[in-house]
């Protein structure tokens, strides 16, 4: 039986595991990693696959393997270039776990390998033109076009939470620009805009002891009983993520949006986003805003696979 391997890395978290040619997992550990320089990111996943072989083991006979990691990547030439944006010392993160595995690796950044797994398993089968939306701690999306996923000259197409959404706002983005919606409306933008309107507005919300957010789930179940801050902070999540998947229907067309990442995996946010959207903009997206079908907890993992099935049916 073929199956494919995949590394998921995070800022914390090292996800390996196996899956088969229908997305199933077979196996899988996860480890913890911490690290914030790249170089020895990309030793740790290969410390990790040796881990893996040895207490771990393969059910199937992997054909391929995909590794799916943060920042900038040379798909093209399995290079990961950075995790943070600032390209220094290339590491060719593709051909050191091909050469350790002896079969094709492939690597990609941790959104287009989500959106991956939504192409080969998800409810992106079932579309030709879809965009897979991952709003969690920071935005970004996965845009397919009559079924190719657009990469752009830098493997940097999607980086749509670095869209001016707010011209108002003086809050400094980590791009450099000001209004950007990740810095708004995702995970690390609802706990900046939470500190910053605690002191306007009666609240229950806890504020988070340092080195960590404000909890979404407190902030979703705090609007419903009427807390100010809490409405504030929900209504403008709402906006801002309503005009965003407007913006991104008005440039490429898609017939369907999926919504993945930790902070719509639960659903509340989903019927209220779809109350903001304008029905003749959504017009053409027949089959609506849908959330991911996939557990967000090992939807990089299954992309990741994904990754190393789709280029190894390139490569044939």
């Amino acid at each position: 039986m073929d199956s494919f391997i995949g590394c998921d890395f995070g800022g914390t978290k090292l996800l390996i595991g196996e899956i088969d040619m229908q997305g199933n997992i077979l196996g899988m550990k996860r480890y913890e990693t911490g690290i914030k320089n790249h170089r020895e990111a990309a030793d740790r996943v290969l410390e990790c696959l040796n881990d893996y072989i040895s207490k771990v083991g393969f059910i199937g006979s992997p054909a391929a393997v995909g590794a799916g990691v943060v920042g900038v990547v040379d798909y093209e030439n399995g290079i990961w270039k950075s995790m943070d944006h600032i390209e220094t010392n290339p590491i060719p993160l593709g051909k050191l776990i091909s050469e350790k595995l002896n079969i094709p690796a492939y690597i990609d950044n941790d959104v287009k390998c989500a959106t991956g797994a939504e192409m080969i398993f998800g409810h992106g089968k079932d579309s030709q033109n879809f965009i897979y939306l991952n709003i969690g701690t920071g935005i970004a999306a996965g845009i397919v076009s009559e079924g190719r996923l657009i990469r752009g000259a830098n493997n940097n197409s999607g980086e749509v939470g670095h869209s001016v959404i707010d011209l108002t706002r003086e809050n400094q983005c980590i791009c450099g620009r000001k209004g950007c919606v990740e810095s708004l409306a995702s995970g690390s933008g609802l706990h900046a805009q939470a500190l910053c309107l605690y002191d306007d507005f009666e609240t229950k919300l806890s504020r988070p002891s340092e080195g960590n957010r404000v909890n979404a789930a407190e902030v979703f179940r705090l609007s419903e009983e009427g807390d100010p801050l809490c409405h504030k902070l929900t209504q403008q999540l709402e906006d801002q993520l309503a005009n965003l998947i407007m913006n991104m229907v008005r440039v490429s067309d898609p017939d369907t949006i999926i919504l993945g990442g930790g902070l719509v995996s639960d659903g509340w946010l989903l019927p209220r986003i779809k109350e903001k959207l304008n029905p003749a903009t959504m017009r053409g997206v027949k089959n609506g805003v849908i959330l991911s079908s996939f557990d967000p907890r090992f939807v990089g993992l299954i992309g990741a696979g994904a990754i190393g099935l789709i280029g190894l049916q390139h490569q044939k």
